[in-house]
């Protein structure tokens, strides 16, 4: 049987894979909160929600999840409507393609803001009231690269190693609790991620590499909602991602540094 949620919040709900997890949740919530700061977007989302799905309440919120006021904001407007998550799927996240040093400070800073804070932060506004009422579901949107140090992603990288480190640890934290938490790790899908992530001037241009390891948008989330119901603590979408996975995470440091020097520049 397929588990309903009562209410579930989705950051970064108005492209990519949060408009997915929209999709396919359809049916199986009775309440939506979808934010994300394109407000057009969003409300385009909720009419569509509206029109094919009239018993569901959605409410769309516009947020800067980079801005810690905006973050406390957008819990008190929630709780203020009586509205507590029972799903809070942690999707928003920036990246930037290129070498660290010579990186705008702006951008990454904002990275570290989404990735890192705003993951953490919400988790911490919702988690709670998930624990008093002994159940609620987390999913943290992590990356393949979060097994890995990469060069000219390293900030990125970075910040999702964070976020998987930190689920598995909140998962064993709340273990007795009701609430379960797991980490996504997918690898390149095809969304407006990486047009936001290069670079102006950028080769736009993929390898066949790393082309074969696309994995759909909707194949990503299908397999993030079925291992949510699983109760799996990290899921790979893709067979060819789950093998890269397991591969990464058991190659030594020093094999992995030598690899990454080789790694083709543009």
């Amino acid at each position: 049987m397929v588990r309903r949620y009562k209410c579930a919040l989705i950051t970064g709900a108005s492209a990519g894979l949060g408009e997915e997890f929209t999709k396919q949740l359809l049916g199986r919530a009775d309440q939506f909160i979808l934010v994300a700061r394109r407000l057009d977007r969003l409300e385009r989302a909720a009419d569509e929600i509206r029109k094919s799905h009239p018993e569901t309440e959605v409410i769309v919120i516009e947020a800067d999840l980079s801005d810690p006021e905006s973050r406390v904001l957008l819990g008190e407007n929630i709780y203020d409507r009586g509205l507590t998550p029972d799903l809070l799927i942690n999707n928003a996240g920036l990246g930037d393609y290129g070498e660290f040093v010579t990186a705008d400070w702006a951008t990454i800073d904002r990275i570290l803001r989404v990735n890192i804070d705003a993951l953490t932060h919400l988790t911490h506004l919702f988690a709670p009231e998930m624990v008093k009422s002994g159940r609620g579901w987390i999913l943290n949107v992590s990356s393949l690269a979060s097994t890995l140090a990469i060069p000219d992603f390293a900030a990125y990288a970075a910040s999702k190693a964070y976020v998987s480190s930190f689920s598995e640890a909140l998962r064993v934290e709340l273990l007795d609790s009701g609430v379960e938490v797991m980490s996504l790790c997918p690898g390149p899908v095809k969304t407006e991620f990486g047009e936001v992530a290069r670079r102006q001037g950028a080769d736009s241009g993929m390898n066949t590499a790393r082309r074969f390891f696309y994995v759909s948008k909707q194949r990503v989330v299908a397999e993030a909602l079925a291992g949510l119901e699983k109760g799996k603590a990290r899921v790979f979408p893709g067979l060819q991602i789950a093998i890269a996975g397991w591969f990464f995470g058991i190659m030594p440091l020093f094999v992995m540094r030598r690899l990454m020097r080789g790694r083709p520049r543009r």
